[in-house]
């Protein structure tokens, strides 16, 4: 039996127009094997959250280059939660302040990638921590 492709979905929420990095990473996963949803610019967390239901997404990647990420991020996982959906993984990167990292972590993002990271530990923690259906 063939193994079910890992869904994620890839947002950039807030007004942050740059999404060369989420591009990128939306294609990586691609070619790691994963199915990718890469939802554009300028989301709200209830519009992540409900293309996260509407894909039965495993994964939410997050990405926050302008400064939004301690509301969004947590935000997004609080109504995640509200929808039943607590067990979809988010992970987030960007440009995000080290001393932001355990708060974050603590609101239930998995885990933050910074700039530099590379692509095979993001796929690799992705692959490891993904909980099935």
């Amino acid at each position: 039996m063939a193994e079910k492709k890992i869904k994620i979905i890839v947002a950039k929420p807030g007004l942050d127009g740059h999404d060369r990095g989420a591009k990128l990473l939306s294609r990586i996963f691609a070619e790691a094997g994963m199915e990718v949803v890469y939802t554009g610019l300028r989301q709200t967390p209830e519009m992540i959250v409900e293309a996260a239901l509407q894909e039965d997404a495993d994964v939410v990647g997050l990405s926050s280059l302008s400064g939004v990420h301690n509301y969004f991020f947590p935000k997004v996982v609080e109504l995640l939660k509200a929808k039943k959906l607590s067990n979809v993984l988010v992970v987030g990167g960007g440009i995000i302040p080290l001393e932001d990292i355990p708060t974050l972590k603590k609101a239930g993002i998995a885990e933050i990638f910074g700039p530099g990271t590379p692509t095979d530990t993001i796929v690799g923690f992705i692959k490891a921590n993904v909980k099935s259906k």
